[in-house]
């Protein structure tokens, strides 16, 4: 029986080796926080004492090894882009707006490049750093019950709160008390809500994707099945195997192709407004299967939530069900795959791409499917 191997993000954990081995550790010592939130001084003291809060916590020492090790990354990673959004207002206060959001991506370029992960533990990680301030913020938003339960379906929100509680505890502020209190809160929202360590289950993939997209839905509502036919929506990165895996599982069907319009009209991948008549193109070429309601594939990258946001708002405007296909292969792959395709991708594009990964989130869609080698 073959052996299975825990991922680690490092064997060795003591902080002089990390800011050693790693230069965004070793950075975090040149990032000020605001003293109200953050007396206990830069960037790197907080996320020391924000391990050593998570560590001590009884439900954290009940995890399993593999679990201990997925949060202890994510509180490494969770300000690790403070670094590029922290400035001093002119009121004299220091910010870091939209650390948590472009910490997610930096988190998932380190985890694919830098220290491979599997998907899943990648992804998890990804969520937590995503969302770490969600406990602390979830009943300030428009819909907070919204908020909560899009988020479980993206994050173990049990591993949320563990995480949240010891970005409070492992730091100096006057309002701690309260801020705990919220986490609280947060973990009753979830347990009412039926997301709390675990994704809300809905009714039908109708309700989950009309609750989701939808202002002022509730979750269980079941709206009338009207689609009649399936578009697959294909994401990845150049050179994943996207084009060979619609071969083998999509032959018989129609595919809107971007690369096939960019070979026939000699537009080069890099070529911004060729692009856009290629995009153009390929939806008008869409609407003559939608209007028939024939199933068909678009085949593209669409590695951000915005690119395929766009196109499942028009397929469901037909009626259409709709399918993401995300498909990754390791990072070496990848580049030796898009060196060897028709169509290459500047490596330098490539990398651009991967940057701004944004994997499929499963309520984009009423099914998404991840085939990851």
């Amino acid at each position: 029986m073959r052996e299975v191997t825990m991922w680690q993000f490092s064997d060795n954990k003591h902080w002089a080796y990390l800011e050693n081995r790693f230069d965004w550790v070793k950075r975090m010592n040149d990032v000020p926080q605001d003293p109200v939130y953050h007396a206990e001084g830069n960037v790197a003291i907080h996320i020391r004492m924000v391990l050593d809060a998570l560590i001590a916590q009884p439900a954290y020492q009940a995890l399993a090894p593999q679990q201990k090790e997925i949060l202890w990354t994510a509180a490494l990673l969770h300000d690790v882009e403070k670094y590029s959004t922290t400035v001093t207002e002119a009121d004299g206060r220091i910010t870091s707006k939209g650390h948590a959001k472009k910490g997610a991506l930096t988190a998932r370029q380190i985890l694919y490049r830098e220290v491979p992960a599997p998907f899943a533990i990648r992804e998890q990680v990804v969520g937590l750093v995503r969302y770490h301030g969600l406990p602390l913020w979830v009943f300030d938003k428009p819909d907070p019950v919204k908020a909560a339960i899009t988020a479980g379906m993206e994050v173990n929100t049990a591993w949320l709160a563990l995480l949240a509680r010891a970005d409070v505890l492992g730091r100096t502020c006057a309002d701690k008390a309260e801020m705990l209190y919220k986490i609280d809160c947060f973990e009753a929202l979830c347990q009412e809500q039926q997301c709390w360590g675990t994704a809300r289950a809905f009714a039908t993939e109708e309700a989950k994707v009309y609750y989701l997209q939808h202002e002022e839905s509730y979750p269980d509502y079941v709206p009338f099945k009207e689609h009649k036919a399936e578009v697959i929506l294909m994401s990845g990165l150049p050179g994943a195997g996207k084009d060979n895996y619609v071969w083998r599982h999509y032959r018989n069907m129609p595919v809107v192709s971007l690369d096939d319009i960019r070979l026939q009209k000699g537009i080069a991948p890099t070529d911004k407004s060729g692009n856009g008549r290629v995009v153009q193109e390929a939806k008008e070429l869409a609407r003559t299967y939608l209007r028939k309601k024939q199933p068909f594939v678009w085949n593209a990258t669409n590695i951000t939530r915005q690119m395929r946001m766009q196109l499942t708002e028009l397929f469901m405007t037909y009626k259409m069900k709709v399918k993401i296909i995300y498909i990754e292969v390791p990072y070496a792959q990848l580049l030796q795959q898009n060196s060897s395709r028709e169509a290459v991708v500047p490596s330098i594009v490539v990398e651009r791409m991967i940057d701004k990964l944004e994997i499929p989130a499963p309520w984009e869609a009423h099914t998404v499917e991840y085939v990851v080698q």
